[in-house]
């Protein structure tokens, strides 16, 4: 008889001890339902960069001071690209730069050279910038402008693989084979400036595939406007201003 009540009183005691633990467990659960993380909340903080993530892993923006910049980042891998500016910089889906915003300004000690100013890009997939906003004052004049640019259809990536083999070129070797590039488009060129320039005149240029301005339509400072029309050398072969004849 005692036997069979100190059973009795064991399986009792499971049950509550079940019971207490279920309910534990399932408040535990619930609580935890409706926990959502905590965001973090600052009235101010002291940062030198900042790396903006997707969930994957793939880096979507920049914001840097001059010391921690990053170099020229495509699929997540970086490349060295001296840029002396504070800034942000922007990414696409697959972790490669494809724009951004930099500025900078200093004055040298003897107080008369200048450079100082900033630049909003976009750029084409995989390649350098295709629209340009530019303000910039140094010590040849001010500018300041919307440039749009063609490039080619040849990764940029390419370009960068092979700039070790260019810098070791002789330089005479390396100026020839630059100056036929550029005759050839090989980098792309601006073809749309719209611009107030060094000598004050506001004007748009429209430009070959080279970057030979073609048509130039300005107002000079003193209020003088025209229109020209210009060949791939550069010469003038008709003007339009106010006092030309119709």
């Amino acid at each position: 008889m005692v036997k069979s009540m100190k059973g009795q009183s064991g399986q009792r005691f499971l049950m509550i001890y079940s019971g207490v633990l279920t309910a534990v467990l399932a408040v535990t659960f619930l609580g935890g339902l409706g926990t959502r993380p905590q965001k973090a909340k600052f009235d101010e903080i002291d940062v030198q960069r900042i790396n903006v993530w997707e969930p994957d892993g793939t880096l979507r923006m920049v914001i840097s001071d001059k010391a921690h910049f990053p170099g020229l980042i495509i699929r997540g891998k970086e490349y060295p690209h001296p840029r002396p500016e504070a800034g942000m910089l922007f990414f696409n889906n697959e972790g490669t730069e494809n724009g951004g915003l930099i500025f900078g300004g200093h004055k040298e000690k003897d107080g008369k050279i200048i450079d100082s100013g900033g630049s909003l890009t976009f750029d084409q997939y995989e390649e350098d910038q295709i629209v340009q906003i530019e303000g910039s004052h140094d010590s040849n004049g001010h500018f300041a402008g919307l440039m749009v640019f063609d490039r080619p259809d040849r990764p940029i990536e390419k370009d960068l693989q092979e700039s070790p083999k260019i810098e070791s070129m002789p330089p005479t070797e390396r100026e020839k084979l630059m100056a036929q590039r550029v005759k050839s488009n090989y980098y792309g060129a601006a073809r749309i400036k719209v611009a107030r320039t060094d000598d004050g005149a506001a004007g748009i240029s429209l430009c070959d595939a080279r970057g030979r301005p073609r048509i130039v339509m300005q107002v000079r400072m003193d209020g003088l406007s025209s229109l020209k029309f210009l060949d791939a050398d550069g010469k003038v072969l008709n003007e339009l201003t106010p006092t030309s004849e119709r």
